[in-house]
């Protein structure tokens, strides 16, 4: 598995795709378009196509995600391990050494910060999906709620109605959260493909290629260039902005409020989902704005105003940032994200929605390499 920069193009070529990654070691360069057939050519479409739909039937999202992610770290840090180093005379490219040293680093430091984890907070890494089942109980409870919470003026207010949105509601999130409940399996499954992914990613990045490949291999190796160069435009810009997201809500719940005597419950589950939530642009926001203004309501009207306000400020910032990080690199409108994402969410559920960006990008990458788009 190798994402090397295209050079090269045969006669009828469009535009060559940009540069993908460092390179780790000698790898002989590609064009975006190669000399194969076109029987080779349509097989290689295919095969990806065909790879990608079974990692969505059954649900390995999340190691896919993680080796690209296991891939891109490796390749980032030794380049850098390297510079530590004194360089070697007429050697060309990363050595060995440091790619060794940075894909170890990779595959360890998941199980470092496990172990970090299960001394400071094991119940909530074990007790997670009985501890968001929980919530869900509490926010349909809160629905339930609604007219005790506001205030009488504003409470009669609403229609007759509404009761019945409150319950349909409440019985949603009662419904989920008693699937939750059977969910310890699937949380700990998820995080070993996630594991397994990264060692899988680590390991391609350093691994040696030689000899000559033939026609298939060097389209499926185009392919793959493509998809990663799309995950590192959406996927890596996404998680530095839910992280940078992630960090001003968890400010703001564990600090702002509390000094207000507003503090939420569950506010460590709702700072995890602030995060998995922000790695789905947009509807990802709209969902963890959802959730914590309910809970802020069951505190106080006036906690739900302040959390609404202060979601609002950093969304719309984060927005900016994501049409400057994301949509300027990817070509992509918000209307064209919004309509693949509801449409994978429909045929593969919760997984379409983080899926639907990447796959996306990935497919307009190759119509443009192509010189369809």
């Amino acid at each position: 598995m190798e994402w090397p920069p295209p050079t090269a193009a045969r006669s009828s070529a469009p535009p060559p795709v940009p540069a993908l990654l460092p390179s780790a070691g000698a790898v002989p360069p590609l064009s975006a378009q190669t000399c194969s057939p076109p029987g080779v050519v349509l097989s290689s479409y295919l095969l990806m196509a065909a790879a990608l739909l079974l990692i969505m039937w059954r649900g390995l999202l999340p190691g896919l995600l993680c080796v690209c992610l296991g891939f891109l770290l490796t390749r980032w840090l030794a380049p850098r391990f390297a510079m530590l180093a004194r360089p070697v005379p007429g050697h060309i490219g990363v050595p060995r050494w440091a790619q060794v040293v940075a894909a170890t680093l990779v595959m360890l430091s998941p199980l470092a910060l496990l172990g970090l984890g299960l001394s400071h907070s094991r119940g909530y890494l074990v007790e997670a999906p009985q501890q968001y089942r929980e919530l869900l109980d509490y926010m349909a409870r809160t629905v339930l709620e609604l007219r005790e919470k506001l205030p009488p003026d504003i409470a009669q207010q609403l229609p007759d109605g509404a009761q019945e949105i409150q319950r349909s509601i409440a019985s949603y999130l009662g419904a989920k959260a008693g699937a939750l409940a059977l969910a310890g399996r699937v949380w700990l499954s998820g995080l070993l493909f996630a594991y397994v992914g990264i060692l899988i990613g680590a390991l391609a990045a350093v691994r040696h290629v030689g000899g000559v490949r033939g026609p298939l291999a060097q389209e499926l190796v185009l392919r793959i260039a493509l998809f990663g160069e799309a995950f590192r435009q959406i996927v890596a810009a996404q998680f530095w902005i839910a992280a940078f997201n992630t960090l001003l809500t968890a400010l703001f719940l564990l600090i702002v409020l509390p000094l207000w005597d507003m503090a939420l419950p569950y506010t460590p589950v709702l700072i995890t989902i602030t995060f998995v939530a922000g790695l789905v642009p947009i509807v990802g926001n709209l969902l963890c704005n959802a959730i914590i203004t309910v809970v802020g309501l069951s505190v106080s009207p006036v906690a739900a105003l302040a959390c609404l306000g202060f979601l609002i400020l950093i969304h719309k910032a984060e927005y900016v940032i994501n049409a400057k990080v994301v949509g300027q690199r990817t070509h992509m409108g918000v209307w064209e994200l919004l309509s693949v994402m509801f449409v994978a969410e429909a045929v593969f559920g919760p997984a379409g929605l983080v899926a639907a960006p990447l796959f996306y990008a990935y497919l307009k990458k190759e119509l443009s390499v192509a010189g369809l788009v």
